[in-house]
């Protein structure tokens, strides 16, 4: 039995120096069919994989899909039961992301790590308006406990109007840093980077994988000046469309970090 999504990709070079886009390049072919009856979590040495009646799953990549924990298993092992005539890697976030985490991330962690320390030096939450004063109160009432909360984790960062850049203190990076490598294996810096990229906030998934904020109070503080500006001038609905697939995509990435926890 061939080893299913592994034939996803397959011939095609990978050359994209990133290794976040270089793993996603691997899932982007024509879909397979379901040729499986059973999706069921197998433990194996070194952890635990997803059996397809009774063969391991295998990355694009043709490496052992392995994961720490039964219950993050367990996640992919839902996602392949809820396929129906064909395997979509679209309709499966939590695999999508496992993938992308040991067919890419795995290869160079440390060029993942520095691309979230890059979005900490540009933080979303450090950036406020000055108008209008309803905004700036929102900004202020749901920003500035996270801001606060960092600074007692040992990261104060500098906060600053409009869009002019502000140069965040070498310590406050640091800092963040030293936070940061408690989440360094492949899937956990996978799970952290889908959050900082979905939010624009480094501080805000760290918040969520310390369990500072739920990923529901993350994806609210996330989009106070988005909510704002459909207040004002109403909402588009492809937009919002758009946006409920992020949210799916954040909360697949936050339910699989917890689900690493042994």
């Amino acid at each position: 039995m061939r080893d299913i999504l592994s034939d996803l990709e397959a011939g095609k070079h990978l050359s994209d120096e990133n290794p976040i886009v270089r793993a996603q390049k691997q899932m982007q072919a024509q879909l397979p069919k379901r040729f499986y009856e059973k999706a069921e979590v197998a433990e194996v040495e070194g952890g635990f994989t997803v059996h397809l009646d009774g063969c391991s799953v295998k990355t694009p990549a043709r490496a052992l899909l392995l994961l720490p924990t039964r219950a993050a298993a367990e996640m992919i092992a839902a996602e392949f039961r809820a396929q129906e005539k064909v395997v979509n890697p679209g309709r499966m976030p939590a695999t999508r992301l496992v993938n992308t985490a040991l067919d890419g991330i795995v290869q160079d962690p440390q060029a993942v790590m520095e691309d979230i320390l890059r979005f900490a030096g540009t933080d979303m939450l450090c950036y406020r308006a000055d108008a209008p004063r309803e905004l700036v109160e929102r900004q202020t009432r749901h920003w500035d406990p996270l801001i606060d909360w960092m600074e007692g984790l040992g990261a104060r960062f500098v906060l600053a109007e409009g869009v002019m850049h502000v140069e965040q203190p070498r310590e406050a990076i640091t800092a963040y840093g030293v936070h940061l490598q408690t989440f360094n294996d492949p899937i956990s810096l996978a799970c952290l980077h889908t959050m900082t990229t979905l939010t624009g906030s480094a501080i805000i998934a760290l918040a969520v994988a310390k369990g500072e904020l739920s990923v529901a109070e993350a994806w609210k503080v996330a989009h106070i000046d988005e909510d704002w500006t459909i207040e004002q001038w109403g909402e588009d609905a492809e937009a919002m469309a758009r946006r409920k697939l992020r949210e799916e995509e954040m909360i697949t990435a936050a339910n699989m970090l917890q689900a690493l926890q042994p």
